[in-house]
Formats: structure tokens, C-alpha cells, sequence
């Protein structure tokens, strides 16, 4: 089928979330380092912080062959408005069990989406969809491990793992809010729908969490984190953007 301008704006719409998500979860991932409960888990987020902002990085620079302004440009420049994140990615890190099911939420998501876009008919996209499948693995087999061991722990551990699921479940909603251009991508072939995609999420992580003997919460019963993807943030984005952007802004001409 021809490809019409709103079908373009859709995958601008779609790269933008997707980048924007990983860029600010990067920086919030590694905010653990030096933090984490054991040296390990401090090398493991700040690795997959690494791993994040260089995904960003890469759909950035897609948008940027595709007419939008230069990666760096896109990242340290544009005001909390202007970034289509998810409210789950935004958020303080807060203690160990929240980041982790975070982390859970996230990239069980993640993971499927870039599935999803591994068959894009834009060629860039797809080959950047394969190229992070392998490290997109190591990150939801990291979660899947982590909360087997804490929801396997004690008592008290496993209270704070459904604890961390009953607060991280709504925000993660939000990453499926649908955006402007949804049938037109789904019309085309370019992405499958923030609702089939949110289905195969439910459908995946389920088994996993009733398997360590936690319950997610029903979806009819929990009222979605939606705002993120149309500009409209927690109080916490823009604290983080100034401080994520400090450097940047002292000099943006420099060549590092």
C-alpha cells in the first residue's frame, strides 16, 4: 500500500515514545549505581542503563534520517512537553523492590514491542529491532531471576514484591496508551497496536509472576498512568531532565 504522510508522523509518533522511554529509564537505571544492594546489582543497572540510552540513541537517530533534528538535540534540548515517556519511567527510583518490578514491567514490554517491529516494513527500524533483541534477553531473564528470588525469599520479601506489583502495575498501563496515528500503523504493517501488544504483555508476564506465587491485579480493577505519551508528566520529569541536561547546556557546540 502507498505510505501517506500520517502513516510517516505515526512512526515519528511511535520512535518517539520508544526512545523517549529508554533515555529517561537509562538515567533513572543508573542512579543505582554505587546504591545497589549488592556490587552486582549495582554493575547489572548500570550495564542495562548503558544498553538503554544506547537504544535511544539509535531510534534518535532513525527520527533524525527521517527530517527531526540531530540525536543530541532531540535528548538534552526539549522541555518535559515535549517528551512522549510513560509515567512507570519517569518515577524515582525509590527502593530496590519497586526499581525491580519496574525493570519487570518494562522490559517484558520492551521485548515484545521490539518483536513486533523485527517485520516493520521500514527497513531501518526492523534492523534495529533484531539487533536489541539478544540485549533486550539478558534484561527480562535479569528481572525474571531477581523476582523469583525475592518472592521466594521471606515473608517479608514477598510482601514487598506484591507491594511493588500493586504500585508499578497502573503506571505500567500507561506504557500501552495508544497514540494519534494507531491505525493508520496498524493499517500499513508498521506496528502492530498498543493493544495487541499490551495483550501479549499480560499474556507473558502472568505465568511468571503467579508462578512465585504473586498476583498481578486485575486490569479491570486498576485505572492506567495515561498522560505520558501526550506531554503531560509527573512532577518528577522535569527535575530529572535539568539535572540529565546540566552538561549539556553549559556548552552544546562542544565535540566531546
Amino acid at each position: 500500500m502507498e505510505l501517506t504522510e500520517r502513516h510517516v508522523e505515526g512512526l515519528k509518533e511511535l520512535l518517539y515514545k520508544m526512545a523517549d522511554d529508554l533515555l529517561i529509564l537509562g538515567h533513572r537505571n543508573s542512579e543505582w549505581t554505587g546504591l545497589g544492594p549488592i556490587l552486582e546489582e549495582d554493575i547489572a543497572f548500570s550495564s542495562m542503563a548503558q544498553d538503554k540510552i544506547g537504544q535511544a540513541s539509535a531510534l534518535y537517530e532513525i527520527l533524525h534520517e527521517m527530517g527531526e533534528a540531530a540525536p543530541d538535540t532531540i535528548a538534552f534540548t526539549r522541555n518535559e512537553k515535549d517528551f512522549h515517556c510513560s509515567h512507570l519511567v519517569e518515577m524515582p527510583i525509590g527502593e530496590y523492590d519497586f526499581s525491580l518490578m519496574r525493570h519487570f514491567f518494562y522490559d517484558h514490554a520492551d521485548a515484545l514491542r521490539f518483536e513486533m517491529l523485527s517485520n516493520c516494513i521500514f527497513d531501518s527500524v526492523s534492523m534495529v529491532a533484531r539487533k536489541f533483541r539478544g540485549e533486550i534477553k539478558y534484561h527480562t531473564m535479569h528481572a525474571d531471576a531477581w523476582l523469583k528470588q525475592l518472592a521466594h525469599g521471606n515473608e517479608e520479601s514477598k510482601a514487598r514484591m506484591q507491594s511493588a506489583i500493586n504500585e508499578a502495575f497502573p503506571l505500567a498501563l500507561g506504557i500501552f496508551e495508544p497514540g494519534n496515528y494507531e491505525n493508520e500503523l496498524i493499517e500499513a504493517g508498521i506496528f502492530g497496536g498498543e493493544e495487541a501488544l499490551k495483550a501479549a504483555w499480560l499474556d507473558k508476564i502472568t505465568p511468571i509472576v503467579e508462578a512465585v506465587g504473586l498476583k498481578l491485579p486485575a486490569v479491570s480493577d486498576v485505572t492506567p498512568a495515561l498522560g505520558g505519551r501526550k506531554g503531560y508528566h509527573t512532577e518528577h520529569l522535569q527535575p530529572l531532565l535539568d539535572e540529565m541536561t546540566e552538561v549539556f547546556r553549559i556548552d552544546p557546540v562542544a565535540e566531546w
